[in-house]
């Protein structure tokens, strides 16, 4: 067997006896965790990740809603503010422990195992062209709900647009370097919750990162969706002002999720793999 296929089949191995006798996993073994998940999530057809997409785009107004519910029942000082923020991870924990497809996720997990095995690259393609347009399109219906029926008080309708108006006011340099703060972020509690060994730790990782994330209003192009949508379905905003709101949020996402993360990831694991592969060949002999 390969030196490369062996070292990736015995961490996988060690991931998982890592978990279960509650031990600290290597980095190694989290990014081969993080690969083995990524494997699993490509082999499903499209219509699943589809509607695991918009479930996923739907649960993720979640975040908007706790968030705005906040504000409209307390006030808008900066310490109101602080208070409502800590309701902006309810969206990432149903949806990350609930397992539905998130795009900000995806800059970890696919990629994770494109660099691993470049086979993949295309089903990561179809995953992303599946997910991001899934995950907007339950946004949309998040803020149809919200917006559009009686299901909500309209002080907390209002207070939801504008979340949506204060992301839209920004230009488009600072909507993406905030999402590349948001990117990395979010990347990051993903790949820590592949190295938790419970529920209750996966909860406090994402709530605490994901709490950062709204706390510096950085823009996540999933969650953000909601809130713009609210904005424009409330004739607040036109409709032109959410493209140019999201293409800088996504670009960040991705250069966030990808560059600060995966990658650096990867580098971590792999670039000293050559001489600990050597190492191993020369001690078998």
């Amino acid at each position: 067997m390969p030196i490369r296929l062996r070292r990736k089949k015995q961490a996988e191995e060690s991931a998982t006896v890592a978990q279960k006798d509650l031990e600290r996993p290597s980095a190694e073994e989290i990014f081969f965790q993080v690969a083995s998940n990524a494997r699993q999530e490509l082999k499903r057809s499209t219509i699943s990740l589809a509607f695991s997409g918009f479930a996923g785009g739907i649960f993720m107004g979640l975040t908007a809603l706790g968030n705005a519910i906040a504000l409209a029942m307390l006030g808008t000082s900066s310490k109101i503010q602080f208070v409502a923020k800590m309701f902006y991870p309810l969206g990432f924990i149903v949806v990350i422990l609930g397992r539905a497809q998130l795009f900000t996720e995806n800059t970890l997990y696919p990629v994770a195992l494109v660099l691993t095995e470049k086979k993949h690259f295309w089903a990561t393609v179809r995953l992303w062209f599946t997910v991001l347009p899934a995950n907007v399109l339950g946004a949309f219906a998040f803020a149809a709900l919200a917006t559009l029926t009686s299901a909500i008080s309209p002080h907390i309708i209002q207070s939801l647009a504008q979340l949506g108006l204060d992301s839209l006011h920004r230009e488009p340099s600072a909507i993406f370097w905030s999402g590349v703060m948001g990117g990395w972020i979010i990347a990051t509690a993903a790949w820590l919750v592949s190295g938790s060994h419970s529920i209750t730790g996966s909860v406090m990782i994402i709530w605490m990162l994901t709490f950062v994330v709204g706390l510096g209003n950085f823009a996540h192009c999933i969650a953000g969706s909601g809130e713009v949508f609210a904005a424009i379905l409330s004739h607040q905003a036109p409709w032109r002002s959410f493209p140019a709101w999201f293409f800088p949020a996504v670009a960040g996402n991705i250069c966030g999720g990808v560059g600060m993360v995966t990658l650096l990831e990867y580098g971590q694991v792999v670039i000293g793999e050559p001489v600990e592969a050597n190492a191993e060949a020369k001690a078998e002999k």
